[in-house]
């Protein structure tokens, strides 16, 4: 099993896929697409190498690095028709996608199209595959910094009517409503670094003048 994405698939997504990412809001650009991307590879190589990950019949879990990577190139691409059904649309996207048939079986194609549909970090049900849970931890991307900055990129972006004290609740209720303890992340990989960024978010969280130092620091550099 090749340890690195088909070079031709590769300069596919380079070419027709990531640059799409580029009329998407500030949290959801190439740079959120590569991030993932790397982190979805990482997990795939952690997966492949761990004893831990046998299927039902005692055999082991082999990850194929070209699914994972296009899961991930493809998983935000349903942003093109807004963001409340962007999943949904980034599946459809993969389904349509008549170039994938060169590197894909159909059943291939529609296991990365349910793994895109069940990324979204709210969604209520586990992902179907494993292929979905590597996507959606590598979409936590739990950078507490990086979070901060992307839930007030967001807002900025989306209520533009808020003021300086507005966005900062309207950043406050996300976090708690995202990433504290009863938040409705959830992490899917145990061997993923995400448990322990998860953990040093929440410090943030609960240490309100630490996020508010944070976030002037943040909106400084934003307006």
């Amino acid at each position: 099993m090749s340890q690195t994405p088909n070079a031709e698939l590769m300069a596919y997504v380079e070419q027709d896929i990531l640059p799409h990412y580029a009329t998407f809001d500030a949290a959801h650009r190439e740079d959120h697409a590569r991030t993932v991307i790397a982190q979805s590879l990482s997990l795939a190589h952690i997966i492949n190498d761990s004893p831990a990950y046998v299927n039902e019949d005692g055999s082991k879990t082999i990850i194929d690095i070209d699914m994972v990577y296009t899961i991930a190139a493809y998983h935000d691409m349903g942003l093109t028709e807004g963001r409340d059904t962007h999943h949904i649309v980034s599946a459809r996207i993969i389904r349509e996608d008549r170039t994938l048939l060169r590197w894909f079986t159909p059943e291939q194609i529609e296991i990365m199209a349910d793994a895109a549909e069940d990324h979204r970090a709210s969604s209520k049900l586990p992902p179907r595959t494993i292929y979905g849970r590597i996507v959606a931890e590598a979409d936590r991307d739990i950078d507490p910094i990086k979070i901060i900055r992307r839930t007030m990129q967001y807002g900025f972006a989306h209520y533009p009517h808020l003021d300086k004290e507005g966005h900062y609740e309207r950043t406050l209720e996300h976090l708690h409503e995202k990433y504290a303890e009863g938040g409705y992340l959830k992490l899917w990989i145990p061997e993923s670094p995400n448990g322990e960024r998860l953990a040093k978010l929440r410090d943030i969280i609960r240490d309100e003048a630490l996020l508010r130092q944070i976030y002037e620091q943040i909106f400084v550099n934003m307006v």
